[in-house]
């Protein structure tokens, strides 16, 4: 059976055996992760068991996956790095001084080399290629099997994992490892994956069904630690909206992924800079055409500091005036260049941006009244059915995932006013859109729905998920709205 037909059982038929087999199928990989990121046999047996508690909770949103080791990979890590993030700049510091050892060393084998990095490496791949590494080296399955899991034939999978191979290869050797795709190919098979010790895998399921009840404190932290920051990479991703209301693509979108450090001038010019490597960052400000092709990205740091790859205009407009897309006009016309920038000054970033702006595109904006079409927020039940009582954590997350032709969204807060759905709203819609709920209380929501066509204009689906689940609904109106108009320097 595969990792979904064995997730279903569990979900719909509380199938311990089930789970078993699952642990048993995927523990080697979770252990063999855990041990590469934190170097000691007793935590990874903790982190192993923190996963495996929240494959049991999450198993319901799984069921469909035919691929689980890719989603078992990437929370091994979070929860890894959860356990050392205290430690991390030291272990980093070791691992270089490490490799940089082990390179001096005349006839060095390339598994000691890579070993350090190996799971940075594979985590930096698209997840299409990454799944492709995991399943044909981690779990060594062969080319049909990878192909049934991922919905592709055998020639279409051995282009993908030879390709992800190459971006591998190209990695190492900017860390002074040179080998090839097929050595590179040996090393990760004979070595990436350590048996974990023989009871754990029992004692393993039986915490894990117990849903943590009977694990240990440290366990139970990792496993605390874990969600937290899995709910705090979906609050980071923004899930924008354009062609009508809300919700279809294309803004400004934060991506939380652990992006190895770089040196050298523009080190922030690379497709997936992320936030903590924003903040690290010396101070600079700059905008410059972009020398990307495709993929952008925007990244905020602590504070004022971005950094923007191949962004348009209005998104630096944005970052500079801290003013929404959607009430931002061009009195002569957005331009339709695409451009890299970075902000990263401690004091007066945004004022950095707006002269830099000023000074290399030749615009400044200036607040002005202007009536136009906009959106109000009304109550049409007060008493709807998805506004629960607060709870004491506050957090707030978009997310969104897309099933074939099928497009779930979420939207999802505790402890926040009805004034924040507003806030979500509006994030890349062409329309302000402004809270006359007039209600000031504070509630726990979950709004979920699934939209057949993200880009219909009138988005029947999210209309009738606002009014069945929270009593709400979005009322296009014309009024005044203070714009911020964007036109040529003097």
């Amino acid at each position: 059976m595969d990792d979904s037909a064995l997730l279903r059982q569990y979900v719909e038929n509380r199938s311990d055996e089930a789970f078993a087999t699952l642990v048993t199928r995927h523990i080697n990989l979770v252990y063999s992760v855990a041990l590469r990121q934190v170097g000691n046999p007793h935590h990874a047996e903790e982190i192993t068991q923190a996963v495996f508690i929240i494959l049991a909770k999450k198993a319901a949103q799984l069921r469909h996956d035919k691929a689980l080791s890719s989603w078992l990979f990437q929370t091994t890590r979070l929860t890894a790095n959860n356990c050392i993030r205290s430690e991390t700049r030291r272990h980093r510091r070791e691992e270089e001084a490490y490799m940089q050892s082990v390179l001096d060393k005349a006839g060095t084998e390339v598994w000691p080399g890579i070993a350090p990095w190996l799971d940075t490496a594979v985590a930096g791949l698209r997840e299409k290629d990454r799944q492709a590494i995991l399943l044909r080296f981690y779990e060594e399955r062969n080319l049909r099997e990878i192909g049934l899991a991922l919905g592709a034939s055998e020639d279409a999978v051995e282009k993908r994992v030879n390709r992800a191979l190459e971006k591998l290869r190209k990695f190492f050797a900017k860390r002074g490892v040179s080998s090839t795709p097929a050595i590179l190919a040996g090393a990760i098979s004979a070595n990436s994956i350590q048996a974990a010790p023989v009871a754990l895998a029992k004692f393993v399921t039986a915490v894990a069904l117990a849903k943590g009840t009977t694990a240990s404190i440290s366990t139970l932290t990792l496993f605390n630690g874990a969600l937290k920051i899995m709910a705090w990479t979906k609050t980071k991703t923004t899930i924008v909206v354009s062609a009508g209301i809300l919700l279809a693509a294309g803004t400004a979108t934060m991506t939380v992924k652990h992006i190895e450090e770089r040196t050298g001038e523009d080190l922030w010019r690379y497709a997936d800079i992320d936030s903590d490597t924003v903040d690290k960052l010396p101070p600079e400000v700059k905008i410059l055409p972009t020398k990307f092709s495709t993929n952008g990205n925007l990244s905020q740091g602590i504070g004022d500091k971005f950094v923007g790859i191949r962004q348009p205009v209005v998104n630096i407009v944005w970052a500079a005036y801290n003013w929404p897309q959607s009430r931002v006009v061009f009195a002569n016309g957005e331009p339709t260049n695409r451009y890299d920038f970075i902000t990263t000054l401690n004091q007066g970033a945004r004022e950095a941006l707006k002269q830099e702006l000023k000074d290399k595109l030749e615009l400044v904006g200036h607040p002005e009244m202007k009536n136009r079409d906009a959106l109000l927020l009304k109550i049409v039940n007060p008493n709807a059915p998805g506004l629960h009582s607060p709870t004491p954590e506050k957090y707030a997350y978009m997310h969104h995932d897309d099933f074939l032709t099928i497009h779930r969204r979420e939207i999802k807060w505790a402890n926040e006013p009805v004034s924040k759905m507003g806030e979500f709203l509006e994030s890349g819609s062409q329309w302000p859109i402004f809270d006359a709920t007039g209600d000031t209380k504070r509630y726990s929501v979950d709004l979920t729905w699934s939209e057949k066509d993200p880009l219909d204009p009138e988005h029947k689906e999210l209309q009738e998920a606002l009014r069945d689940q929270l009593g709400l609904e979005l009322v296009l109106t014309n009024m005044p709205v203070e714009m911020l108009v964007v036109e040529k320097a003097e």
